[in-house]
């Protein structure tokens, strides 16, 4: 057993298989662990990952699909906060692990829990139990939904058809994702990589998922909302919403 995994165990305790919380220490231990690279750290403090699911409720044993995962950053996260009893799927489909690249490799080999869980599938090819999972997470991600390219374009009504499918009854979606330009609906997905939080909203409930709360820990009023995510000048650093759904 590696210092990290004994750590992590020892920070859950025995009891967590009665916990309604996230594993706050286990989670800040993996948080606080040294090793981490100088990326995941710096994405910490801009991202602030453990308010962030404990808005959402993560529980301790929680079942959790981390859709279009990318280098699983926050999957290993959350891991940690289910701690053994729980399993997250760092989910990616062929075009995300492209993105995704050597990142994903290296944290999965890295990693010394068992529960967290590479999972490579295209959307119609999830197989996931219904009513199985407990959260689905999209960090960043519902706006491709609406970005097209060549070798991507999602079919947001399967995607979400499978998202309410694999999700429990009052099961949880959390979204966060860059803020676009009010009024500008889908728009700004494609050039911008951002999206209207109020579209965002009622698309999802057109969906069938019922909103039940935000958080504004992670806007930024000093975003140019007209500059792609990925300027340097606003890199890790934009405006973000955080819905919360349910799945009832």
């Amino acid at each position: 057993m590696g210092l990290r995994t004994a750590v992590f165990f020892l920070a859950l305790g025995l009891v967590q298989g009665a916990c309604t919380t996230l594993n706050e220490s286990a989670t800040r231990q993996l948080l606080d662990d040294p090793s981490r690279n100088a990326s995941d750290q710096a994405r910490d403090a801009s991202s602030r990952p453990l308010e962030v699911l404990e808005f959402f409720g993560l529980k301790s044993g929680d079942s959790v699909l981390d859709l279009f995962a990318g280098t699983a950053y926050y999957s290993e996260i959350a891991a940690a906060a289910v701690g053994p009893d729980g399993t997250v799927y760092a989910h990616n489909n062929a075009e995300y692990l492209k993105f995704a690249g050597e990142g994903l490799e290296k944290r999965l080999a890295a990693s010394e829990t068992d529960n967290l869980k590479r999972y490579d599938r295209e959307i119609d090819e999830i197989d996931l139990a219904d009513d199985s999972v407990d959260m689905v997470l999209m960090i960043l991600t519902y706006h491709d939904i609406y970005y097209v390219t060549d070798g991507w374009k999602l079919d947001g009504d399967a995607l979400f058809d499978e998202v309410r499918r694999v999700l429990k009854p009052g099961g949880v979606l959390g979204i966060v994702d860059h803020e676009g330009r009010p009024g500008r609906g889908m728009e700004d997905a494609q050039e911008l990589h951002r999206i209207d939080p109020e579209f965002a909203k009622q698309d999802i409930e057109r969906h069938g998922l019922r909103f039940t709360g935000s958080s504004d820990l992670l806007l930024n009023e000093t975003d140019n909302l007209e500059i792609i995510v990925f300027d340097e000048s606003v890199r890790r650093r934009t405006s973000r919403f955080i819905y919360r759904f349910s799945n009832s």
